[in-house]
């Protein structure tokens, strides 16, 4: 290639020309459809149920790309969290409406921990990717400014023999697949690319050759966006056809200038002109969605109508009628918002008309269940009778009477049926805190005078020096599961010397501790009858307490399509739900055991 000016001073005038015009392109032609909106907004209202939000938000987190979706995933875990706040609200109002005061309103909503993790675990994605993203781009600023010093010495420093066409194509090339830039650093950065690349094109004395070859292959890109173009304008799905096409003006912009003057409107307008055609068809997806939408109405209004007439029984309904209408409505409720969008300008009239409809229906079954409460509160009266009769009697020591009342006491507390739910625990304390005053009261009185207090201090002592000894070493539970058992079985002590127990228990406490054992699971024999009631009660609240929380770490794991014990972000869940499973049975093995007194 040469470097030497072979032109004339009119042609060199003429491809000067040329050449300024094609250093700025894009200033010569209108502006493209897509530079006018160069982005396609969401529908105006994308109807979404909380079950597509938080599954569409667990598949952007398990997709490889999730930290790019930073956008999309705020869309749905804004929506997520509107969906769940107005279910509260609406379970505040059923609390409300059925007369209870609002300070006791207390409601966790069963989907509130999956959204919390969802949000948890997509900041720490997105926070990767941000930061990916500021290393790629720092790396990519290097390398466009080192491809400017490349093409700063090709016309500055360029040595005879070097082929100028090829060492241009390359570093083009290279500028072109080089990766993005931070916004702050572009426009300077691309300035200053194409003000050399400017210069590089009036070095070469505007070499002919060159820019026939530079035109012919600008314009081959040309034909090819314009070929794939014409494709969009059958694309049956519209978006994707809208797309695209901003994709390929953003090809026509920064990859296929310049071409020769007798191409450069006609390409263009032919470009345009299909651009047009397609942003023509946005008007198909408009009545498409309002079909849908119109559809989608009426469905909702139908089930709203379905509600109102299970809100409004026929004469005397039951238990079971309401029973079944919960279950359906709950039906009709998971149907309604899993349709999808209606008419803007009804959303909120439909959306005011099913909660309305909803209320009236819990307003209507929660009037009925209170007139249950009536027969509760009689039966609360029934065993507030039977307390004041054993608080009465508890101090009593007329054994031959006050025996058998006490039973009878207790077969008469087990005849009656529910109370207030409120009420439960505090009468049931109330009462077993009389009737075990009472029945320890008997024992006492009954066993004084065979027990041998002091002697029995000095077995305590000696068991109690037993217990301090006791190590971690093979065989230590044992031997603790024994000295619990020879205490069980000693009496009393003198009353100044009571203290020896909570001296005891406090190294019984030391021991397990250092065994890594629950005092619960120690098997031990010689309990008196209150003192297994109450272990059995203790091992009963543990168990419901480690089946809660098993509960609740299987629903966490449920919120991943596919849980396994190979996630490492999942390896200490399943350590811990094994643990407390393993737990769980040792207790109810337990339990087992001092129910059929084995």
């Amino acid at each position: 290639m040469t470097t030497e000016n072979n032109f004339s001073d009119n042609e060199e005038k003429n491809i000067q020309e040329n050449v300024e015009e094609t250093t700025n392109p894009v200033q010569n032609e209108e502006t493209s459809p897509v530079e006018e909106n160069d982005h396609h907004d969401e529908p105006e209202q994308e109807e979404l149920n909380l079950a597509d939000a938080l599954k569409e938000m667990e598949s952007i987190i398990n997709s490889p790309s999730a930290g790019e979706q930073h956008k999309r995933f705020n869309f749905l875990k804004e929506k997520a969290s509107h969906f769940i706040h107005d279910e509260v609200e609406d379970k505040r109002h059923e609390h409300t409406d059925a007369g209870n005061p609002s300070e006791h309103f207390s409601y966790h909503h069963p989907q509130q921990s999956k959204f919390n993790a969802l949000v948890h675990i997509f900041k720490e994605k997105h926070d990767d990717y941000q930061k990916h993203q500021d290393e790629e781009q720092h790396k990519n600023l290097a390398h466009r400014q080192e491809i400017i010093e490349r093409l700063k010495n090709l016309y500055t420093n360029s040595e005879p023999g070097v082929n100028l066409f090829k060492s241009i194509r390359e570093i083009k090339e290279d500028w072109s697949n080089s990766g993005q830039v931070a916004k702050s650093e572009f426009k300077i950065l691309n300035n200053n690319y194409f003000h050399h690349l400017n210069q590089f094109y009036q070095m070469l004395d505007l070499n002919k050759e060159y820019m026939e070859q530079e035109y012919a292959h600008n314009l081959e890109k040309r034909q090819h966006i314009i070929d794939r173009a014409k494709e969009l304008e059958n694309e049956p799905v519209i978006q994707k056809a809208l797309n695209e096409l901003q994709y390929l003006h953003k090809l026509w912009k920064e990859e296929a200038e310049p071409v020769a003057e007798e191409f450069r409107e006609k390409t263009w307008e032919e470009f345009k002109e299909i651009s047009n055609k397609i942003h023509e068809r946005k008007s198909e997806l408009s009545a498409v969605i309002e079909s849908e939408q119109n559809a989608n109405l009426e469905k909702k209004n139908s089930i709203i109508e379905e509600i109102k007439k299970l809100s409004e029984p026929g004469e005397n309904p039951n238990h079971n009628f309401w029973q079944n209408a919960i279950r359906k409505v709950e039906d009709l409720r998971t149907e309604f918002l899993k349709t999808g969008s209606v008419p803007r300008k009804l959303s909120n009239q439909n959306w005011n008309d099913f909660k309305v409809t909803l209320r009236t229906f819990n307003t209507q079954k929660n009037s009925y269940y209170k007139s249950l409460k009536g027969s509760q509160q009689s039966n609360l009266d029934e065993k507030l009778k039977l307390i004041q009769t054993a608080k009465d009697n508890m101090n009593s020591e007329d054994w031959e009477i006050t025996v058998p009342l006490f039973k009878k006491l207790q077969e008469d507390w087990k005849k009656i049926g529910h109370v207030p739910k409120s009420m439960t625990n505090k009468i049931w304390e109330d009462f077993r805190e009389a009737c075990n005053t009472f029945f320890n009261n008997y024992r006492e009185k009954s066993n004084v005078s065979n027990d041998n207090w002091k002697e029995n201090y000095k077995t305590k002592k000696a068991l109690l020096e037993d217990l301090k000894m006791v190590t971690d070493e093979d065989g230590s539970v044992e031997k603790i599961e024994s000295i619990k058992t020879a205490w069980n079985n000693i009496g009393k002590v003198p009353r100044d010397k009571i203290g020896i127990n909570s001296e005891f228990n406090k190294a019984l406490r030391e021991k397990l501790k250092l065994n890594k054992m629950n005092e619960l699971e120690l098997k031990e024999e010689g309990l008196s009858e209150n003192q297994l009631t109450d272990k059995a009660r203790k091992i009963k609240t543990q168990i419901s307490e480690l089946e809660g929380e098993i509960v609740k770490l299987e629903n966490n794991l449920s919120f991943f399509t596919k849980p396994s014990r190979e996630n490492p972000l999942l390896a200490e869940t399943y350590n811990t739900l094994d643990s407390k499973k393993a737990h769980l049975e040792t207790l109810k093995q337990n339990l087992h055991s001092i129910i059929s007194g084995e």
